[in-house]
């Protein structure tokens, strides 16, 4: 599946996209933006090529996850440059629209800041499965890990979440 095949089987999973592209980057709007146009970069470019070992869903978050982590990688280089003297030659970011930020509900809040204090293995294996309701086997295909991490990781992350979050829904 190649160029257009493939655009249109993978226009149905944007949504999707966005979502495990925010998981991905901290809940970052614009840097998930970045990082998911990156992923399509790639795939229209080729670089990055569905063989058809996975599903398309899967393979699609893995290219995500792997954008993110050059994403990361390329922020702490750059970081690192500007710490020791470098230039930054990236123009600034444009502040969010007031009309992108929604009002969050206090629910909300408590179960992203519960999320927020899981491992980030914990973190990103409870969203593929609850938001992107992805098997535990995909799971561990999109994050590169066996079977059996991707579940210990699943149920390590629903325990710690059970333990946190009446304090979090209190407070």
């Amino acid at each position: 599946m190649q160029g257009e095949e493939l655009a249109a089987a993978i226009e149905p999973l944007h949504e999707s996209g966005i979502g495990w592209a925010l998981a991905c980057c901290g809940r970052d709007d614009d840097m998930a933006k970045e990082i998911l146009q990156s992923a399509y970069v790639k795939i229209l470019e080729g670089k990055a090529r569905f063989d058809g070992r996975s599903t398309l869903k899967t393979w699609l978050f893995g290219v995500i996850r792997r954008t993110a982590a050059e994403h990361r990688r390329r922020a702490l280089v750059d970081s690192a440059r500007r710490a020791f003297g470098g230039r930054d030659d990236r123009a600034p970011a444009a502040s969010p629209d007031p009309e992108s930020r929604l009002v969050e509900s206090e629910k909300g809040r408590a179960v992203r800041r519960a999320l927020g204090r899981l491992s980030g293995r914990q973190r990103e294996v409870l969203h593929l499965v609850f938001y992107e309701d992805l098997t535990l086997e995909e799971c561990a295909r999109v994050l590169e890990m066996s079977v059996g991490s991707a579940r210990t990781h699943y149920e390590r992350g629903k325990a710690r979440l059970r333990r946190l979050l009446p304090r979090e829904v209190a407070s």
